[in-house]
């Protein structure tokens, strides 16, 4: 089969693409055939070398909408031709104190799709059974793909950021993610504000009911009450928190950002709560999926070749994409 491939990660890093043996599905698993992937920042942050990969070669790509082709061992619930997704979480432990606490995101022997093990820029991909999600029918692939981790994750933000329904939230970023969770937010009468240096981005964000959108220096009409960052960028902390009300809460979800910079205590106290969001759980994935078809969202999706991977990633970079990328095989 095709895929594409990272070998050397670092600021030059590319994806080449390689000849290599379809694999064969061992107990618990599905063999896969790719219909659609999203392309993440994450898949970026491993291309450039910013997250260390855990094995090399590796097929990035986590969020893969597929159809069954095989059946290992043991595997009762799928069957062949079924549509599936397959999320940045391949496998937990469900074993450790985390996973019986039921966080088994933060399992410490969790592995993560094209992360620890190859992902969806390929023809075909193996998946754990008990971790593939269904999807939808009133989504096309290319719409599902970004519901699988820019759609889950954002929804995960959403529940850590403590936000309930009619509250004020801030989005700092609008990549794939935040043109997700402004639609939930919406759906649950949240008045949305969207920081952003992109003027397509903030045309975005308004098109999708956004209250107002402006950069993050600027002040919105209202203190937030809860506020999520999805830009990479620790900067963005001390910026977000002088826009929270008192016993407001910020989460950030990034699996990698800059340094934090020293900031003014005043900007934390008054009983603000700060917060990561780490991955996501099966719990998460089934939940949204629910609520994806219940809203129902749109994603603003651009398709790319499975081939044009490397241009898709080279216009995440520069934020060109309007919504998120998709790759076809």
């Amino acid at each position: 089969m095709r895929a594409f491939q990272l070998s050397t990660p670092g600021p030059a890093g590319r994806l080449t693409p390689a000849d290599v043996p379809r694999p064969e599905p061992g107990p618990g698993q599905l063999l896969l055939r790719v219909r659609a992937c999203g392309v993440c920042h994450t898949d970026l942050h491993l291309i450039q070398g910013e997250l260390a990969p855990h094995k090399l070669p590796l097929t990035p790509g986590h969020q893969v909408v597929a159809a069954v082709e095989a059946l290992g061992a043991g595997v009762a619930r799928w069957t062949l031709g079924e549509r599936v997704g397959v999320p940045w979480l391949h496998r937990a432990c469900g074993a450790c104190e985390f996973c019986a606490r039921g966080q088994e995101n933060l399992c410490e022997r969790a592995q993560f799709t094209g992360w620890d093990v190859d992902g969806g820029y390929a023809e075909y991909v193996l998946a754990e059974a008990d971790f593939v999600v269904r999807l939808p029918d009133c989504f096309s692939d290319e719409q599902a793909a970004p519901l699988l981790c820019a759609g889950i994750v954002g929804y995960r933000s959403l529940r850590l950021a403590d936000v309930k329904p009619g509250e004020r939230l801030g989005l700092f970023g609008f990549g794939a993610s935040a043109h997700i969770v402004i639609q939930v937010a919406r759906h649950w009468n949240c008045p949305v504000s969207v920081f952003t240096r992109s003027p397509a981005h903030r045309a975005l964000a308004r098109e999708l009911g956004a209250e107002w959108a402006g950069e993050a220096s600027e002040q919105p009409p209202h203190l937030l009450d809860r506020g999520i960052i999805f830009a990479p960028s620790g900067a963005l902390v001390p910026l977000a928190l002088s826009k929270i009300r008192p016993g407001g809460t910020l989460a950030v979800n990034a699996i990698h950002a800059s340094p934090l910079p020293e900031m003014d205590y005043n900007l934390l106290y008054g009983e603000r709560t700060v917060r990561s969001v780490a991955n996501a759980t099966r719990r998460d994935a089934q939940e949204f999926m629910e609520l994806a078809a219940q809203v129902p969202l749109r994603t603003e999706v651009e398709i790319f070749a499975l081939a044009e991977c490397q241009a898709a990633l080279q216009k995440l970079a520069r934020s060109e994409i309007r919504g998120a990328a998709v790759l076809r095989p």
